[in-house]
C-alpha cells in the first residue's frame, strides 16, 4: 500500500477523487488544501482532515472515525460511525454518523442531515459496517461549551446538498451516477432535534427479514408523502425482556421474531399520525407483521420508551 495513494496533501484550487473501489477500506488523509473540491466516492477505515481552507468535501461511509482539526470555511457531506471536531471555525455538514458526534473548541458549526446518493453508496455502507437507519445527526456534544454562547446550530430545513457540495465537473468523477433528490438518499432525511409540528408522534417497527430495508423506506415514503414527518430512524438488537418493556401486552407477538436480526424503528409525527400510519400498514403490508402505536395516548409512551431502550443499547 503506497500511502501517497490514501492522501490529498497541500493541494489549491483543484478538483480531486477516489472512485468506487480505490479507498477499499484503507485510511485517508486530508491536509493543507484550500479552496478545493475533494470526493472519496469510496469506504475508508478513518479519514483525518487538517488544516483545510474554503473546501467542498464529500465522504464515502467511514469504518471508524472522521476528525476535523483546525479547519474553517468548509462544507462537507460525511457519514461514518464516529464524527470529531477540534480547532474549528465555520464548517458546514450534512452528517450521518451512527453515534453522538463531538465537537470541541469549534464555533459556527452547523449541521444537516446527510443526503446523497449514487448506485455503489449502499453496499459501501454494508462494507463500512453503518446502518442506514442509525444516524444522531443533530444530537451534537459540545466538549467545550462557553457559557450564553452556542457553538452550533442546524442548518435551514430546506438546505439542499448539492448548493453547498457541488457535483463533480471533472472527466474523472463524472462517470458516477450521483443523485441529490432527497427522495432517493441512501439515508432517510430525518428531522432530529428540530421543533416537531405536532403533539402526536407515531412509532412503527419493522423486524428482520429479507425486506425490512425496502419496507420501511416504503412506509416512509407513503408517510412523507402524506404530509407527516420522519423524526428519527433506529435499528438495534431486541431481546425479550426489551420487547415486554416496549412493546408491553402485545410483546408475545413480537418475541419469536427478534431472533431473525435487529428491528428497525421509525418515529412519525403529525397530527393524526397514528390513524396515518395504522391505515398505511393495512393497506400495504397487510401480510407483515410490524408493531405500531396503537393509539395517540399510547404512541408518545411507545416513542420513549423505545428510544429510551435504544440509546442505553447503543451506549449514547
Amino acid at each position: 500500500v503506497d500511502p501517497k495513494d490514501y492522501t490529498f496533501s497541500g493541494l489549491k484550487e483543484e478538483t480531486v477523487g477516489r472512485l468506487p473501489g480505490k479507498v477499499a477500506g484503507q485510511q485517508f488523509v486530508i491536509q493543507d488544501c484550500e479552496n478545493c473540491n475533494i470526493y472519496i466516492f469510496d469506504h475508508s477505515a478513518t479519514i483525518t482532515i487538517d488544516d483545510c481552507t474554503s473546501c467542498r468535501i464529500f465522504l464515502g461511509p467511514v469504518k471508524g472515525s472522521v476528525f476535523f482539526r483546525d479547519c474553517k470555511d468548509c462544507k462537507c457531506v460525511v457519514a461514518c460511525q464516529q464524527f470529531r471536531t477540534r480547532d474549528c471555525r465555520k464548517l458546514e455538514v450534512f452528517l450521518c454518523c451512527a453515534t453522538q458526534p463531538i465537537i470541541e473548541s469549534s464555533t459556527g458549526m452547523k449541521f444537516g442531515c446527510f443526503q446523497y446518493y449514487y448506485p455503489e453508496l449502499a453496499l459501501q455502507f454494508k462494507d463500512a459496517g453503518l446502518s442506514i437507519f442509525n444516524n444522531t445527526w443533530s444530537n451534537i456534544h459540545d466538549f467545550t461549551p462557553v457559557s450564553g454562547e452556542n457553538n452550533w446550530s442546524l442548518l435551514p430545513e430546506d438546505a439542499l446538498v448539492q448548493d453547498y457540495v457541488p457535483l463533480p465537473t471533472s472527466e474523472e468523477l463524472k462517470v458516477i451516477r450521483i443523485s441529490t433528490d432527497t427522495t432517493k438518499s441512501i439515508i432517510p432525511i430525518t428531522q432530529g432535534g428540530r421543533q416537531k409540528s405536532s403533539e402526536e408522534s407515531c412509532l412503527a417497527v419493522f423486524f428482520a427479514g429479507d425486506y425490512t430495508t425496502a419496507n420501511a423506506r416504503k412506509l416512509i415514503d407513503e408517510m412523507t408523502g402524506k404530509g407527516f414527518l420522519l423524526v428519527q430512524t433506529k435499528e438495534v438488537s431486541m431481546k425479550a425482556e426489551d420487547a415486554q418493556r416496549v412493546f408491553q401486552q402485545s410483546a408475545s407477538d413480537f418475541i419469536p421474531l427478534l431472533e431473525k436480526g435487529p428491528v428497525v424503528a421509525l418515529e412519525f409525527n403529525g397530527d393524526d399520525a397514528v390513524e396515518g400510519c395504522r391505515s398505511i400498514i393495512n393497506d400495504v403490508f397487510s401480510g407483515t407483521k410490524i408493531f405500531v402505536s396503537e393509539n395517540k395516548v399510547s404512541a408518545s409512551r411507545d416513542v420513549d420508551s423505545f428510544y429510551n431502550f435504544a440509546d442505553m443499547q447503543m451506549g449514547m
